[in-house]
């Protein structure tokens, strides 16, 4: 479904949250604009590129964990450009059979993973081009519904997303999905933290793809506020294992990401 829909028109103009990200991933999908807002976060915080990396690590361990639990639906919102390895790559490691649906605003990320992904691993696969903060209109896509069935568990995947929202909006965003997700489904979420006010506020100057929001400890605990929350809680990406009891707590800069995995019972 959605295949053979009319190629969008894409503004190289002006950055993009995806191409950016995928950037600083070292990926090669990505255009001028988007390396040279890169890169002025870069110089004002070199450690971002190895946040990203942080990210995708701490993803790929909870959605393989997720489904290692049983949960065989994963639907990834805002996914950005495929990467590896991928939420559909950890998943199916631990079950073929898992299905799979990408979920972004980005024409250009659509694109590549309707090319590079659906196409390939077949059955179970899809991709949508939805704005991920309309829970109703992303649900009701025919792409989503050809894979996500919301009478079984859901593992919903927001990494690195939320953060462009202010909290109350973010929780709202949560919230939406939570309340059409059957008993036992998961929520994946990662968000920045710099501890730099200062820090922060050039960097967020330097980042026009869009607004970004420096959630404190206490707002970023508060997307899971109606979950039962995986041990270690809400902890360093690059440190999180599903079902340990603790975890490192210190950063070792400003700059970090928050990661958790919740349960809605």
């Amino acid at each position: 479904m959605g295949q053979d829909a009319a190629v969008p028109k894409i503004d190289t103009s002006r950055p993009s949250v995806a191409r950016a990200y995928d950037y600083l991933l070292g990926g090669k999908d990505n255009f001028a604009v988007d390396r040279a807002m890169a890169e002025q976060i870069l110089k004002l915080y070199p450690q971002t590129a190895q946040m990203c990396r942080d990210n995708r690590g701490f993803i790929v361990r909870a959605v393989a964990w997720a489904a290692r639990q049983g949960i065989a639906q994963f639907l990834d919102l805002g996914s950005g450009l495929p990467t590896t390895p991928s939420v559909h790559e950890a998943v199916r490691e631990v079950n073929p059979d898992a299905r799979v649906c990408y979920v972004d605003n980005d024409p250009v990320a659509v694109l590549h993973i309707r090319a590079l992904i659906v196409k390939g691993e077949g059955s179970g696969m899809a991709a949508a081009g939805q704005d991920l903060s309309d829970a109703p209109a992303v649900l009701a896509d025919p792409d989503v519904a050809s894979v996500i069935s919301l009478g079984d568990p859901v593992c919903m995947v927001l990494a690195s997303v939320l953060h462009f929202w202010e909290a109350a909006r973010a929780r709202e965003i949560v919230g939406s999905y939570l309340s059409r997700m059957a008993p036992g489904s998961a929520v994946v979420i990662s968000c920045l933290r710099n501890d730099d006010p200062v820090l922060f506020g050039r960097s967020a100057e330097s980042y026009t793809a869009a607004g970004v929001y420096n959630y404190t400890r206490e707002e970023m605990e508060s997307l899971f506020s109606s979950l039962e929350l995986v041990p270690p809680g809400l902890a360093l990406a690059h440190a999180w294992r599903g079902g340990m009891a603790t975890v490192p707590h210190k950063p070792t800069g400003t700059g970090y990401m928050l990661g958790g995995v919740g349960l809605k019972r």
